[in-house]
């Protein structure tokens, strides 16, 4: 099982738009492709325009498959760009694959 963990860093202000398209288009989209969410985290101390999430595949060759399905979906395209026709939303992604050591209580 590997983790893989999603940094995004909003636009100054946008943090609300952010979160009402994860809520009510960006989770449907990932329902869709069977991407399989772990939890949505923001800070409760810190930094205040950042959304974390974490999402749980079977292997990197599952990952490479959804995600690319998801990326390629013209109507995720089109609600995406529909939710920023104010302006972008998000300013930065970071990204990183996660691997539990021998010694983790989640494996």
């Amino acid at each position: 099982m590997l983790h893989e963990l999603r940094i995004y860093e909003t636009v100054p202000g946008r943090m609300p738009a952010l979160h009402q398209r994860f809520r009510e288009i960006t989770g449907k989209f990932f329902e869709k492709h069977e991407i399989r969410i772990v939890a949505y985290w923001e800070a409760l101390i810190g930094t205040s325009s950042t959304l974390y999430y974490l999402v749980e595949w079977e292997s990197l060759a599952e990952r490479e498959r959804k995600w690319g399905a998801f990326m390629a979906d013209q109507d995720w395209a089109a609600a995406r760009a529909k939710t920023e026709e104010s302006g972008p939303i998000v300013a930065k992604v970071t990204n990183m694959i996660l691997r539990p050591t021998d010694y983790s209580p989640l494996k």
